[in-house]
């Protein structure tokens, strides 16, 4: 008799997404304790070796809960059972940039990033699921942000992979059942102080009762389809670039101006913005208003002054050229 089915489901995921892996090579899993990673962690040491892999187990104290040192530590114990070596647990400084969720994020990414390289991993895997891609698209959708925001989470993404993006929470949570495993229920996923959860909670639910089942999975293949598309504009953008820039060695960048004007929309902004960053404006406080007024200075060109953006970088229109510089320019 073969395993139950999300058992099943769960290891054909991890099986697929190690494809391409050496011999011998380490794998590691990022588990929290909850069904999510529990179950991918299992599924890794069991489809592992028989790929002839190694996996691990890594689990984050975030120092967030009374209690989570212990957590931490029952996480890794379940490791020998599971069949995963090396296993470690990761504590972290959790600051307070961007918000908790946003800096637990990045103290956990910091932590898993530095232990695979120390370990020489090839992979770590994470244990997002279809449910976490749609929050992830709704979220995008609200900053509104562009194509690329709602794309979601790739399913690879350096050494990052997300096995589980086309399985429902639903499976993981059935797959740890049938293999006697008790995962842990953290109590932020029911938290509605962070706007995720509030998603999930509420928003998701509210949907699939408007509109019907199936939300989710209509979420998660609009993030498919429009990371595909997101994929092809940033690679016509990349070689847009190549053909605009007359200097971009550090700075000024200077870009023709003619080429650009023949640039779809789509393209040409991710052009600018490329320029603009490269300049030295930072990504992340770079707006999409900040790129359109720089699109005007190429589309509705009337003489107008130079265009401030984050950074202390400035775009200006000079003699068929748009220029890029920390100072304004003469």
């Amino acid at each position: 008799m073969g395993p139950h089915p999300a058992v099943a489901d769960v290891r054909r995921a991890v099986r697929e997404a190690l494809a391409g892996l050496d011999p011998h090579d380490l794998v590691l899993a990022a588990c929290s304790g909850g069904a999510d990673s529990l179950a991918l962690a299992a599924a890794l040491g069991f489809v592992a070796p028989r790929l002839g892999l190694r996996g691990g187990l890594l689990t984050v104290d975030h120092q967030l809960q009374e209690g989570s040192a212990e957590r931490a530590r029952r996480v890794r114990d379940l490791a020998p059972m599971l069949g995963l070596d090396p296993a470690e647990i990761l504590t972290v400084e959790v600051g307070t940039a961007g918000g908790p969720e946003a800096a637990a994020r990045e103290a956990r990414y910091a932590a898993l990033d530095a232990a695979a390289r120390r370990l020489g991993a090839a992979a770590v895997l994470l244990g997002h699921t279809r449910d976490d891609q749609a929050e992830t698209v709704l979220l995008g959708l609200v900053r509104g942000s562009g194509l690329r925001s709602i794309a979601g989470m790739p399913a690879t993404s350096g050494r990052y992979r997300r096995p589980l993006l086309r399985l429902g929470r639903a499976t993981t949570v059935a797959a740890c059942r049938a293999l006697g495993l008790d995962p842990w229920d953290d109590p932020h996923n029911a938290d509605p102080r962070y706007t995720r959860v509030r998603v999930r909670t509420r928003v998701l639910p509210a949907l699939e009762a408007e509109l019907g089942p199936g939300v989710a999975e209509a979420l998660a293949r609009t993030a498919d389809l429009a990371r595909a598309d997101a994929d092809a504009l940033d690679a016509w953008a990349d070689s847009a670039y190549r053909d605009c820039a007359l200097s971009d060695i550090g700075r000024p960048v200077t870009l023709a101006v003619p080429p650009l004007r023949e640039l779809p929309d789509a393209v040409r902004t991710r052009v600018l913005r490329r320029a603009a960053i490269t300049a030295g404006s930072p990504a992340g406080a770079l707006s999409a208003g900040h790129v359109q007024a720089v699109d005007r200075l190429i589309t509705a060109w009337r003489g107008q002054k130079a265009v401030d953006l984050p950074g202390g970088v400035c775009a200006a229109r000079r003699y068929g050229t748009l220029v890029f510089a920390s100072q304004p320019v003469a």
